[in-house]
């Protein structure tokens, strides 16, 4: 078998793959509720928070998941709803969340992300962000140091498509003016990252935890510094 040679563009998943939240989200709202005087704990914040998603729909009139005016029917749901917060606490509660996961510093870079980047930009990989995320996501990379080193980000609720639809990831090749057959996505999930990527003809790799099962066709790693290691060790 010919071994695999170094995609000519890499397309990255955002959370959990380049960078993750300092603290649990559950905690953050749990904080958020409490300074309300919301008496909650974060496995109940949790259980809300899923709950919440679970009911509302991927478009909300005109709003697409993970913008701002779905993310507000998506608190009202959880602190109102499920929490039995009172409408009129609602609205300032809300303002403070959304600038908190709008401030890079409530975010880290995953150890070897900027590593990653850096060492494939060298070899001349062309790298961009694929994620189902907010329009805050372009702030939060520009903060933590990533921004400067990717192309561009797609992100699903500006292109009101998401992962594992195969088009955002066609929507991404097609403004790199890349192959699929040519490039490479990494993620951490298996069903939106491997499956849409392989939907669209491009290669999956997978990086999370090492007692992940291997999924078939999808070549898996533990962390960054190991996906690192893997491709720079193919021929360009």
């Amino acid at each position: 078998m010919t071994a695999p040679r170094l995609p000519a563009a890499l397309l990255l998943d955002a959370g959990g793959t380049l960078i993750e939240e300092r603290d649990a989200r559950a905690e953050l709202y749990t904080r958020s509720a409490r300074r309300r005087g919301l008496e909650v704990d974060a496995p109940r914040m949790g259980r809300a928070m899923a709950a919440a998603h679970a009911a509302l729909p991927q478009r909300i009139g005109a709003h697409f998941r993970y913008s701002r005016g779905w993310f507000e029917r998506f608190q009202e749901h959880v602190f109102v709803r499920e929490l039995g917060l009172a409408a009129e606490l609602l609205p300032p509660l809300a303002e403070e969340l959304f600038a908190v996961f709008a401030d890079p510093a409530t975010y880290r870079a995953l150890p070897g992300a900027l590593e990653l980047c850096d060492d494939l930009r060298a070899r001349g990989v062309r790298m961009a962000v694929v994620s189902n995320w907010s329009p805050a996501l372009h702030g939060l990379l520009r903060g933590l140091g990533l921004g400067e080193r990717l192309e561009f980000a797609l992100v699903s609720a500006e292109e009101r498509l998401e992962k594992p639809d195969a088009a955002l990831f066609a929507r991404a090749l097609a403004r790199l003016d890349v192959a699929p057959e040519r490039a490479a996505h990494l993620g951490n999930d298996p069903e939106l990252d491997a499956a849409g990527a392989r939907a669209a003809g491009i290669e999956a790799l997978l990086v999370g935890p090492p007692e992940r099962p291997p999924r078939p066709g999808c070549a898996s790693f533990p962390d960054l510094g190991a996906v690192r290691r893997a491709l720079l060790e193919r021929p360009a």
